[in-house]
């Protein structure tokens, strides 16, 4: 199976236009493609592992990538998927954020003369002039066009920014920069992307004529991959320190029965007939599909190593007691303990098990929180100072493990 094909088969391949033009360039390494990453925080989530592993893909069949960082559209802010506007970032922020992603994304893609590359959209966007940009490009876009775009009628009715309404025209501006500057005839992005990225290669034909070949394609899943990013505690970060390794694997291990094999499908690199084989697993054996998929994504982020302690310590965890040395862990200072104890409510929120103490009151009331193996009798309850010493296990339902310690 070809590239494209098995794009396709991996449910990857939402809409496209010149489908035959793309499946040609792909499949014969000749695309130069990119995809946009807007720098908001200084780690990429999982929300962005679609996006990655489908630039490995397609670097390991010759084709090119290159990571656009949005350094400059970040100082406006992309309406779509949102009801509110974006709060500003300085330029520091922007750049800090921006040398951590290149970090990251080293994990997938191979940077390099002649190979992947990374560009910051701040080098050409920040310099534009502002008469210039209404003269050769806003001339390309029509105001009633843009309307009808998704991204922008959802905001129409909380209120949509001029700041906003201008990010469409921007994104595509950077495809038209990176066709004349990179030879970029490709772009990918997300569902929720489609109109921004339709903007882009009109405003290569428009400007360069009919024959430009500006290539357009999304991503099936990727507005629901940004969801993958996010859980009760927050987003599941690439970076070790935001998100453990042994939590990363948690999360992957956790997902929902419906979407396991989905994930495999579209994230991991095992081979397809490999994955077909699995999609008559049920119970035990879907439990194991989602032990390979937890195992195979730690591996692409974290390494082997921490993949393999991370599944050993998930398996001693199930078990009953066992090694918890990778458990995410937090500690606790003196100054949180009142006659030297804490209440077990401030301590699940302490340590993220729990947004306020209504729902940590809540979780134990329903018999769903655990310290040291035993089932929590009341919200009265209270951790001491010496067990902190010797470190606290708290279970949170049957998946959620942590380890409270004494700072």
């Amino acid at each position: 199976m070809k590239l494209y094909d098995e794009l396709v088969a991996r449910g990857l391949i939402a809409q496209v236009t010149n489908e035959d033009e793309i499946r040609d360039m792909i499949d014969n390494g000749k695309a130069t493609f990119y995809i946009g990453f807007d720098p908001t925080a200084d780690s990429l989530h999982v929300g962005h592992f679609m996006a990655l592993c489908l630039m490995k893909r397609l670097q390991m069949a010759g084709n090119r990538p290159i990571a656009l960082i949005g350094g400059g559209t970040a100082m406006i802010g992309d309406p779509s998927g949102r009801t509110d506007m974006r709060s500003m970032m300085t330029r520091e922020t922007i750049q800090h954020n921006c040398d951590c992603f290149k970090k990251q994304m080293e994990r997938f893609i191979e940077f390099g003369e002649g190979k992947a590359m990374m560009v910051n959209n701040a080098d050409w966007l920040l310099d534009l002039n502002y008469v210039d940009v209404l003269r050769e490009v806003g001339a390309c876009f029509s105001v009633n066009n843009m309307l009808r775009a998704e991204c922008y009628k959802q905001r129409m009715e909380k209120g949509l920014s001029f700041l906003e309404f201008n990010y469409m025209i921007m994104q595509s501006y950077d495809f038209y920069h990176l066709y004349q500057t990179y030879g970029c005839n490709m772009q990918f992005g997300g569902n929720d992307q489609w109109s921004n990225m339709l903007g882009g290669t009109e405003l290569i034909r428009r400007k360069l004529g009919k024959d430009a070949h500006a290539m357009t394609i999304t991503l099936l899943l990727n507005s629901e991959g940004k969801k993958m990013g996010k859980t009760a505690k927050g987003a599941v970060w690439l970076d070790p320190n935001k998100t453990s390794p042994f939590e990363f694997y948690q999360y992957w291990r956790n997902v929902e029965d419906a979407d396991v094999l989905k994930c495999i499908r579209m994230l991991t690199f095992l081979p397809l007939e490999e994955i077909d084989a699995m999609s008559d697993w049920k119970d035990a054996k879907l439990n194991e599909a989602k032990e390979i998929l937890a195992y195979e994504l730690t591996k692409l982020v974290h390494g082997e190593e921490e993949a393999d302690k991370a599944k050993a310590a998930a398996k001693a965890l199930f078990v009953g007691g066992g090694d918890d040395a990778n458990m995410p862990t937090t500690e606790i200072t003196a100054d949180k303990l009142t006659d030297g104890k804490i209440g077990i409510l401030n301590l699940m929120v302490a340590c993220g098990l729990a947004p306020s103490n209504k729902q940590a009151r809540q979780l134990v009331e329903q018999g769903g929180v655990l310290v040291n193996d035993e089932k929590v009798p009341s919200a009265q309850f209270a951790v001491t100072e010496d067990m902190l010493k010797e470190g606290v296990k708290i279970r949170k339902g049957k998946k959620v493990f942590h380890k409270a310690v004494l700072a």
